[in-house]
């Protein structure tokens, strides 16, 4: 059974990867820790701009602080999965 994101990159023309099945497991569970750290900053994020509603500079900074977070987590994201393929 193909995953989706093997069906995805044969729509699209890439190859599939050629990850070992323990190391498809290392990724999901990369993807998993950073989708909730993710969530978890999202979260926290609707709090302080909740709390900086009646001042637009202070909106403005708390979303950019937000944006970078979550920018950092997912470049981390990346290179912890880039480490993983890398391995033969």
């Amino acid at each position: 059974m193909k995953s989706a994101f093997d069906r995805a990159m044969e729509r699209f023309g890439g190859e599939a990867s050629n990850c070992t099945p323990e190391q498809k497991k290392q990724l999901s569970e990369i993807d998993k820790l950073y989708d909730a750290k993710v969530a978890q900053a999202k979260f926290e994020g609707e709090q302080r701009l909740a709390k900086a509603a009646d001042d637009a500079e202070k909106l403005e900074r708390v979303r950019d602080e937000i944006a970078i977070e979550i920018a950092s987590f997912n470049r981390k994201r990346e290179t912890e999965k880039e480490k993983v393929r890398q391995k033969k």
